[in-house]
């Protein structure tokens, strides 16, 4: 599951800042979970919580597959992994999930991100959430903030499994 991570350059165009930048974020979660075993992907952070890197990877899933093929797509894409009865499903139904599965439609919904983020014709290019538009700018920045504050609950998480640290 070894991920490269490439530092986002220090000079470059907005669109190839946000995308470097979004792409970093993506990398250093894989880079969070790379080297543990199912088990140790599934474990809790604390009880109550039921945050786990798996459900991390889970909700970034279907938080990639809503703003680019829902909202900037316009796509019919129902969540895979929550619903309306069981809002925090992402979270909370990893003890038997298919780790694998997980990585593979995480992986897989980045990929048709990048494909809609570069199908767009600029920055301003929009879709629409709950009847307003959204640039693609504003999603952009979203999910890098998105990534930044869930790859803070990773290193927390990666540290209490088995010590690593690192940014």
């Amino acid at each position: 599951m070894t991920q490269d991570r490439i530092d986002p350059p220090y000079e470059a165009g907005e669109r190839a800042m946000l995308d470097a930048w979004l792409d970093y974020h993506r990398a250093t979660l894989a880079m969070k979970c790379d080297g543990l075993s199912d088990a140790q992907l599934r474990e809790r952070a604390v009880p109550p919580s039921t945050l786990s890197l798996l459900g991390l990877v889970r909700h970034m899933a279907d938080v990639e597959r809503n703003w680019f093929r829902r909202v900037l797509g316009g796509e019919d894409a129902p969540p895979l992994y929550w619903s309306d009865d069981d809002r925090d499903g992402d979270f909370d139904n990893v003890d038997t999930a298919e780790v694998a599965e997980g990585f593979a439609t995480w992986r897989s919904e980045c990929e048709r991100a990048r494909q809609a983020a570069a199908a767009a014709p600029s920055l301003e290019a929009t879709g629409l959430r709950r009847g307003e538009p959204v640039s693609l700018r504003w999603i952009l920045v979203h999910m890098i903030e998105e990534y930044a504050r869930h790859n803070g609950h990773a290193d927390l998480l990666r540290e209490r499994i088995d010590g690593t640290v690192g940014d």
